[in-house]
Formats: structure tokens, C-alpha cells, sequence
């Protein structure tokens, strides 16, 4: 082989292998950001069902004072409740 032929070669080798080494880093980082995004939805639906959770604790409480105590709207209306 001629001494052209053998860097034409060579550096088409180098700039295969850089091509593959890139494109498998890039998935790998892609992967990452994908697992990292799974991640953070599922503490996100953790924090949603925590804070409904802490909501229907809340509405059975203001339901159960409804019953016991007499409520007034602000206006000064007729009362709401028993009691």
C-alpha cells in the first residue's frame, strides 16, 4: 500500500471509531436524562397524593367541627351547621 492510502485509511478508521464512541456516549447521556425524568414524575405523583391526602384530612375535619359548631358567613347571614 501506498504511504496516501495507508493515512486515507488510518484516519477513516479514527473518524469510524470516534463516530461510534460519540454516538454511544450520546445515548448513555440520553438514557440518563430519560431515567432522571421517570425520576422526578414519580415524586412528583408522590407529592401529588401526599397533598390530596392532607386535603380530604382537612375537609373531613371542617366537616366534623360543621356538625359540632355553629358557623356565620362573614356578612353576618343566618348560621350554617348544627349545633
Amino acid at each position: 500500500m501506498s504511504r496516501a492510502s495507508k493515512i486515507t485509511l488510518a484516519c477513516t478508521s479514527l473518524a469510524a471509531v470516534g463516530t461510534v464512541v460519540f454516538v454511544h456516549f450520546g445515548q448513555k447521556w440520553e438514557q440518563a436524562g430519560m431515567h432522571a425524568g421517570v425520576i422526578r414524575d414519580m415524586e412528583q405523583q408522590r407529592v401529588k397524593k401526599e397533598r390530596q391526602a392532607d386535603f380530604e384530612m382537612q375537609k373531613r375535619l371542617e366537616d366534623e367541627y360543621r356538625k359540632v359548631q355553629t358557623v356565620h358567613d362573614a356578612a353576618g347571614g343566618e348560621a350554617k351547621g348544627g349545633g
